[in-house]
């Protein structure tokens, strides 16, 4: 289970082993370079994917050997003084794309959860992340300029971006917040707390028929719908709803401004 706060969305606690092997290729062209790795993960662990511009894509896979590819491009500047690091860990492994800082100031840190700091300084460089999801591991994927998909994850998901829209399936809880963009989950367990945000753009969260939640959704133009029947504390409107489904819960908030709200039961 995540935990996070909105002050730094980076937080993630998760006790596993990690037995990995890393394997590095690179072909390049003057703009566009490519970084691969591969190594071996075990349930429980968390595969954190820390990008500034780009997309990340994901999805689940059988076995238990993880794989990112990240293909780097620029049109102005480099793509080789873009570095992608690996951090192995005791909770698992950490990639980012680390983009050069201007002098005198303090480089950028590759770091698991939340420390450490990513970002770009008047740098074009794109990284697209593909990354391959084993069994059982978690993923937590962060951006700041791009989308966020992440398919058939039999785990737990965390992704956070600024500009791109979100699109999440998985197994376990799920989590997704942006400010530019829609915001669509499917998960496979209502652990909390869990929230979905955006400013411009719709949210679609849907939970198993037998969740129980604390809920608080709130939009500013546009209309709540739901497939759950809520049990209502307070006021309940077309743009605000405070209640429980399942007889309560963890607390589930949903928040937007430009776009509807909806809350989805899966079938079966």
């Amino acid at each position: 289970m995540f935990e996070w706060t909105m002050k730094n969305p980076l937080g993630v606690s998760l006790a596993a082993g990690l037995a990995g092997l890393a394997l590095w290729s690179g072909t390049a062209t003057a703009q566009s370079e490519e970084f691969r790795w591969s190594g071996a993960m075990q349930p429980g662990t968390t595969l954190e994917i820390k990008g500034v511009n780009g997309e990340v894509s994901a999805e689940g896979i059988s076995g238990g050997q993880a794989e990112v590819v990240a293909v780097k491009k620029g049109k102005d500047d480099d793509p080789s003084e873009v570095r992608i690091e690996v951090v192995e860990h005791a909770g698992g492994v950490t990639i980012c794309a680390v983009h050069p800082r201007k002098p005198g100031k303090e480089p950028y840190e590759c770091t698991p959860g939340k420390s450490g700091k990513i970002g770009a300084e008047d740098n074009d460089v794109s990284v697209k992340f593909t990354v391959r999801v084993p069994r059982g591991v978690n993923l937590s994927a962060q951006t700041v300029n791009g989308g966020i998909e992440a398919r058939s994850i039999d785990g737990d998901v965390r992704a956070h971006t600024v500009n791109g829209g979100i699109k999440v399936s998985a197994t376990g809880t799920a989590e997704g917040r942006t400010v530019n963009g829609s915001v669509s989950v499917s998960m496979g367990r209502a652990e909390g707390p869990l929230s979905f945000q955006t400013v411009n753009g719709s949210i679609t969260v849907e939970l198993p028929g037998d969740a129980a939640a604390d809920v608080e959704a709130q939009t500013v133009h546009g209309s709540i719908n739901t497939d759950f029947p809520i049990t209502v504390q307070g006021r309940f409107g077309m743009r605000t709803a405070k209640g429980t489904i399942g007889g309560g819960g963890p607390d589930l908030s949903l928040q937007t401004v430009n776009g509807s709200i909806n809350l989805k039961k899966a079938s079966g």
